[in-house]
This record gives structure tokens, sequence and C-alpha cells, in this order.
């Protein structure tokens, strides 16, 4: 019993320090974006939609990439795309299955529709 106990905390120790290694992937807030934004974070906003195939074959590519050590400084907006017409507007985003990314408090790449990882990583290497 005390084995199992033991196994139980250091899997919730290992959980505790995974946090520590990934990047933040966080649904859409405008505020929250704008001010990481004018902090001059790395940042990626993610426009997809639940019914886009492209967006579907993105999202596990985005997920293990976002979990790699290297991309801890960057933070990921995930934005629904039939809901955010505002932030569409504001960055002249029509397509879904977009990636816009910002260094430094300004927009430096920008990639929609790729579903190759080697293109979403480099895109997201742009922020760093």
């Amino acid at each position: 019993m005390n084995k199992r106990i033991a196994n139980t905390l250091f899997g919730l120790v290992g959980l505790a320090f995974a946090g520590h290694v990934l990047a933040d992937e966080v649904p859409f807030n405008q505020q929250q974006f704008d001010q990481a934004v004018a902090a001059g974070k790395p940042t990626v906003v993610y426009l997809h939609a639940d019914w886009c195939p492209t967006c579907r074959a993105q999202k596990p590519i985005l997920d293990r990439l976002t979990q790699e050590p290297q991309f801890k400084p960057v933070t990921v907006f995930v934005a629904d795309f039939d809901k955010e017409g505002a932030l569409k507007k504001s960055l002249r985003i029509a397509q879904q299955s977009t990636f816009v990314v910002f260094k430094q408090g300004h927009e430096v790449g920008r990639s929609t529709g790729q579903t190759q990882e080697t293109a979403i990583r480099a895109t997201l290497q742009e922020a760093l």
C-alpha cells in the first residue's frame, strides 16, 4: 500500500512540474491578449473552428509542440473562428486555421492552413 501511495505522490509531483515546461495554451480573452502583446511577450493567436478538418489536423500538432520546453515562453491564445468576429476584423483574418504570431509587441508572422509539423513549428518559433 505504501508503494502505491508513493507512486501516486510521485505522479502528482511530476504533473506539477510538467506545467512549468509547457507553453501556455489558453482560451482567447481580449484583455489578456492585449496585455501579453503590450508587454512584448511571445504570443500566438490560433483561430480555429471545430468543424474545420484542417483545424482538426493542426490541433494535435499544436498540442504536441506546446509541450516542448523551447516553447515555454510562448502563450498560445486559442480563439473560436465563429465567435471572435472583432478579433478577426482587427487582425484581418478571413480564414480559420490561422496562426498570428507576435514578438516584442508586433506581429511578426502568420500562417494559414498549415498541417505539417515542421511548418507549424517554424510559425511558433517566430515568436521566440
